[in-house]
């Protein structure tokens, strides 16, 4: 089901006028594409986007005060389609009376703000990207290790959360523990962050609730993170070939955007804090071009064909 925001739920996030149309409130907005109409203001409405919220600056203002009592009745008709979301008049400027009239007649909400429109435009568009943007909630916990954002995951008990409080202990930040809610923006990246109930909480068997932020201070814990790298822990199997050159590169899903994954197995006497630490330095070695296990396959392969040669 497409996400939507409320044309209300603007109006409360930027402190935006009600010039007319109170009725539409509940209009809805389903892209974070806005539209300034010029075009249409001239008259043409071929490719008019109605799905959009329509951005009315001093430009778009000016040119219609140039046209006819009877043309921009003509424009704001267009213009108000059913569709469409709702108008935003910027800088605090007066909007024309046909579009008033029109909008009060049906029920279309016009809004204004004293923002500049390029700055309004930003906001706005920010504000949408990260309420419509397709999310889902991940059984894990994420850290920040050495700027590179690991979400850990695995089976209940593996060690997830201990793991995660070493890391803490070794200077890294926790992001979100037991429920990640990741978010997807639309390049394509991902970003995890903790529901405001747990946020900065970390759970750990016997002994129960920790606040991270109170016990290690601000610099421990951060409220969002860019998702890099998958980090899967996994009981140590005996007869499952485990990659030993790290050649092989996995990648997990997560909502459409494919993502590394390294699976990690755990056994009794593992240092899993430091192997993730390095999993964090190699991971940033590998995007700078640095690729250790190809590096040692290319003089491994060239020594096979000395020696073959010789």
């Amino acid at each position: 089901m497409a996400k939507k925001v409320r044309v209300s739920e603007l109006v409360q996030q930027f402190h935006l006028e009600v010039v007319a149309g109170e009725d539409g409130m509940r209009r809805t907005i389903e892209t974070d594409d806005l539209n300034r109409p010029g075009l249409e203001m001239a008259g043409y409405f071929n490719y008019y986007p109605t799905d959009r919220a329509q951005i009315l600056g001093r430009t778009e203002l000016a040119f219609l005060d140039t046209l006819t009592a009877a043309a921009r009745r003509d424009r704001m008709e267009r213009l108000c389609d059913e569709a469409t979301p709702c108008i935003i008049i910027t800088r605090g400027l007066e909007p024309p009376a046909e579009l008033v009239e029109v909008a009060n007649e049906r029920h279309f909400p016009v809004l204004r703000s004293g923002m500049a429109t390029t700055i309004l435009l930003s906001r706005i568009t920010t504000f949408l990207e990260r309420k419509l943007a397709p999310s889902a909630t991940i059984h894990g916990v994420l850290v920040d290790v050495y700027g590179i954002g690991m979400l850990i995951t695995g089976g209940s008990g593996i060690g997830k959360s201990e793991t995660a409080l070493e890391l803490v202990k070794r200077g890294h930040r926790l992001v979100a523990d037991d429920a990640v809610e990741i978010r997807q923006t639309s390049d394509n990246s991902l970003y995890g962050s903790a529901p405001d109930l747990i946020r900065h909480l970390l759970e750990i068997r016997g002994l129960g609730i920790l606040n991270v932020m109170t016990l290690f201070g601000a610099g421990a814990v951060r409220n969002q993170m860019h998702i890099s790298l998958v980090v899967k822990l996994e009981n140590w199997q005996q007869d499952k070939q485990y990659d030993r050159l790290g050649l092989d590169e996995e990648t997990t899903k997560i909502i459409d955007t494919e993502v590394p994954l390294l699976t990690v197995p755990v056994r009794p006497g593992r240092n899993l804090a430091v192997i993730l630490e390095v999993a964090a330095m190699n991971f940033r070695l590998k995007r700078m071009g640095y690729n250790a296990a190809q590096q040692f396959t290319n003089k491994l392969t060239e020594a096979i064909a000395e020696d073959d040669f010789e």
